[in-house]
């Protein structure tokens, strides 16, 4: 045999034990990147709700998003243990949580930034830039760790169900 077939033969067989390999392991990469956008939602959140300018914080916007954020933090986490386990379809939920965070900035800074309120006599700005940028990188960050760990989820289960169904045909 020559060198090339033989070098195509090892790597042929090194991804078949990579990915016979998913059998035991848990899918540890697209679980952490669930995590990881909890983390940085929860600094999203904490961002948020720190800075106390006025009354304008105290609104429905606000409630909404604080049930938002709780339901999004246990659904993500949701996200990290059904992908662990190789389950797709929670890749595919992710992948719609992950967008959800790019339209949040549309919604909740963009209505900060813009609105002001009047406090101890003078009107000032709810969400100033730093504030503003910083929480438009949380939710990017959060959405794009979201959508990453769908891809990487999408991408190992589809591997995993292809090999388990030529080791079926193999028996």
């Amino acid at each position: 045999m020559s060198e090339n077939n033989l070098g195509h033969l090892e790597a042929a067989d090194e991804n078949y034990v990579k990915v016979d390999r998913m059998r035991y392991e848990k899918n540890k990469t697209s679980s952490n990147l669930a995590v990881l956008a909890i983390l940085f939602n929860a600094f999203f959140f904490v961002s948020i709700y720190k800075s106390d300018v006025g009354t304008w914080y105290y609104s429905i916007l606000v409630g909404a998003s604080i049930v938002y954020n709780l339901l999004f933090m246990m659904i993500a986490f949701l996200i990290s243990e059904g992908s662990k386990n190789y389950k797709i379809n929670y890749s595919y939920v992710a992948i719609v949580m992950g967008c959800l965070q790019f339209v949040r900035i549309f919604i909740y800074p963009r209505l900060a930034s813009a609105a002001t309120t009047q406090t101890t006599g003078k009107v000032e700005q709810v969400m100033k830039g730093a504030q503003h940028t910083r929480v438009i990188l949380y939710l990017i960050l959060s959405g794009s760790c979201l959508i990453l760990s769908a891809a990487i989820g999408i991408k190992k289960c589809t591997d995993l169900k292809k090999h388990l169904e030529s080791l079926s045909e193999q028996s």
